[in-house]
């Protein structure tokens, strides 16, 4: 039976406890809510953190914390940590990757392109910063984990793949109907996913869709034969006019559409294998 992988997105950036109170946001209330979701089926916790503003921030303090406590509080939480490096926008291109030199995660994200950013400034994701965080994430044993806001991240990841800075096989993460990238339906996710397949064969991918595509994009991802990302960093409503309750709400919903569909959700360790990692 053929395995998909639940990635929860705990907190993100952006959603503070004013937008939904449940929003985990200290490294203890991360730690706690990645354990419950480990608990329900999710295969990999993709982090971030926030400062004490509730702030993104790129504090590598904040990352070890948090990592220690999963580690140390829940010694039988194996889930796969995938720790952002794109978690404010103000952050250098040296403290983006600083944790991931001190923790050596078994993923990160690497945003493969820069875009204009919620109507509101720019995310920059360079030539030569890519170039270097690709090389160092080769140095660090990190696996890369592409996010693709748009098709042209896709051709992004190709060039770097025939360059050397990324190595197959690749994993994507499909990111749709965030605002200024592509928006989320079904036939921008087969462009995407084709365009995928095109340009770098081989490839693994993930899918999650940002408010009112999330459940669009949930169900087809899952219909495609991929993988998929829920969590409140892409939505503080669980459904209209219904704020979510708690990241494991998502995890739940998740495994119940993969399993309505008759596959089942991936372990860790059966993710590691699909992904290419060494535990």
């Amino acid at each position: 039976m053929k395995k998909t992988i639940i990635t929860v997105a705990t907190t993100g950036a952006w959603p503070k406890k004013e937008n939904n109170p449940n929003v985990p946001m200290t490294p203890s209330e991360i730690a706690d809510d990645v354990y419950a979701c480990w608990k329900v089926g999710a295969a990999v916790a993709h982090l971030h953190m926030r400062d004490d503003a509730g702030n993104g921030t790129m504090s590598t303090e904040k990352f070890r914390e948090t990592v220690s406590l999963i580690r140390k509080r829940y010694p039988d939480c194996d889930i796969v940590l995938n720790l952002t490096t794109s978690g404010d926008l103000n952050a250098t291109e040296e403290t983006r990757q600083a944790h991931l030199k001190e923790l050596r995660p078994e993923m990160g994200s690497f945003d493969c392109g820069s875009m204009n950013w919620l109507h509101s400034g720019l995310f920059l994701n360079p030539p030569k910063f890519l170039e270097q965080l690709g090389a160092n994430m080769q140095a660090w044993g990190v696996k890369p984990e592409i996010e693709a806001f748009d098709p042209g991240m896709i051709a992004n990841a190709a060039y770097y793949l025939k360059k050397g800075v990324l190595k197959a096989p690749l994993h994507f993460q499909l990111c749709m109907g965030c605002a200024n990238g592509i928006p989320g339906s079904m036939k921008n996710l087969v462009f995407m996913k084709e365009t995928m397949d095109q340009l770098c064969p081989g490839s693994t991918w993930s899918c999650f869709g940002v408010g009112h595509s999330a459940m669009e994009m949930l169900y087809g991802a899952v219909a495609m034969g991929g993988h998929v990302r829920v969590g409140m960093e892409d939505n503080v409503m669980y459904a209209k006019d219904q704020l979510a309750e708690s990241n494991v709400q998502f995890v739940e919903r998740a495994v119940r559409v993969i399993r309505e569909f008759g596959r089942e959700p991936a372990t860790p360790d059966e993710a590691r294998e699909i992904l290419g990692l060494k535990k």
